[in-house]
């Protein structure tokens, strides 16, 4: 694990117009670069090829249930916050064939698809998505059963984090103890610094990977001035969060409030869309589907992302567990909030505020903690 404080470790500089060395490196090194890019009126994270695919001159603006893409005169490749999706989505894809089944006669072969895992290189990442990514390593990479095609996709990662320096409105991940700063496993962590007429990244390395790749650039040492500028930055991220929850003691709260009467009041706005799931970068369920061809001679299985907000994810015989809105919406919280620590040792939640964000009635998990698990 890498030294949260910079000024504690060795520490260089790169010029904003030299990034495309750096991507240029990782390609050269085998790695396909993913990251922030704009479409679709949002910026997402996609295969990137050079600077020109960065979401230059845009910024978003999120609220509760809002999300706006704004044009900015700022020359920042970073000057954003958290889209809709999720590095999950790299890691653990919402849809993968498992298995495929082939009949020739009376006589049935079952195989494996043979699947060709990218070496994917990460850009941007922030540290409240790190601690996701360790989430999903617990559930997919380090207990008893592993996900054999999330741990190759594991392996061979590359991590190119990104320190916040602007959190937005929904972000509350310095209450959750997961951010702003980039403290959890990274190859290269930057720290973008544009004032004035200077523009510049301050460069980090947390892996002996990343060590090897920013040696090959040669870049210079950064200056004292330019790491205390790169800290500052960071630490005023961290008042600027414009949301938290109070996690002390937050597991025995909500157990003791589990019938609290705000669990129905704020249910009832609840559409049961699954949004708040979709885009969570820490939720894993999934559903499995066997499907035949008409004609009989070949079937797949076929592992998809599901929600726990769906009536049918509860099913067992005679019906379905959490029938209510109340007891799905509620199931979802106390997962994140009560439930996590008891199964992994930390919270479910990394303080990112997608949820918030892309609810389509902007309902607010900080607001359900204050309510539910109030200190008395």
């Amino acid at each position: 694990m890498s030294d949260p404080n910079l000024s504690n470790s060795a520490v260089f500089h790169l010029e904003s117009e030299d990034f495309q060395l750096l991507i240029d490196a990782l390609v050269n090194a085998g790695y396909t670069p993913v990251g922030p890019t704009v479409r679709d009126s949002a910026i997402i994270y996609d295969r990137i090829e050079s600077v020109s695919d960065f979401p230059i001159g845009y910024t978003d603006k999120q609220g509760k249930g809002s999300y706006r893409l704004e044009k900015s005169k700022s020359t920042k490749l970073f000057d954003y916050v958290v889209g809709p999706h999720t590095w999950k989505k790299f890691l653990y894809p919402s849809e993968r064939t498992l298995t495929e089944i082939d009949r020739t006669g009376q006589r049935f072969s079952v195989s494996e698809l043979p699947r060709e895992i990218p070496s994917y290189a990460f850009i941007g990442a922030r540290s409240c998505e790190l601690e996701a990514i360790a989430i999903l390593d617990k559930v997919f990479a380090e207990g008893e059963y592993k996900d054999p095609y999330y741990c190759q996709a594991r392996q061979k990662l590359f991590i190119v984090a990104v320190n916040c320096t602007n959190p937005g409105e929904n972000c509350f991940c310095a209450s959750m103890k997961t951010g702003p700063r980039v403290s959890g496993k990274f190859d290269v962590a930057l720290t973008e610094v544009a004032h004035a007429k200077k523009h510049f990244f301050v460069v980090e390395t947390g892996s002996e990977k990343g060590r090897d790749l920013i040696s090959s650039l040669g870049l210079p040492d950064a200056e004292e001035a330019e790491v205390k500028t790169a800290e500052s930055a960071v630490e005023k991220a961290r008042g600027k969060m414009g949301k938290s929850i109070e996690t002390d003691g937050l597991r025995d709260r909500l157990f003791k409030n589990f019938d609290h009467p705000y669990w129905e009041e704020v249910s009832s706005r609840c559409l049961t869309c699954g949004n708040c799931t979709m885009v969570c970068p820490t939720c894993f369920c999934a559903n499995v589907e066997d499907a035949t061809s008409l004609g009989g001679e070949t079937a797949q299985r076929v592992r998809k992302w599901d929600s726990c907000y769906n009536v049918d994810f509860s099913y067992i015989h005679g019906g379905s567990i959490r029938a209510s809105e109340t007891s799905r919406y509620r199931q979802w919280a106390m997962h994140k909030l009560a439930y996590w620590p008891d199964q992994f040792g930390t919270y479910g939640c990394v303080g990112c505020g997608r949820c918030i964000t892309w609810c389509p009635v902007g309902i607010d998990i900080t607001e359900t903690a204050a309510a539910v698990a109030a200190k008395s």
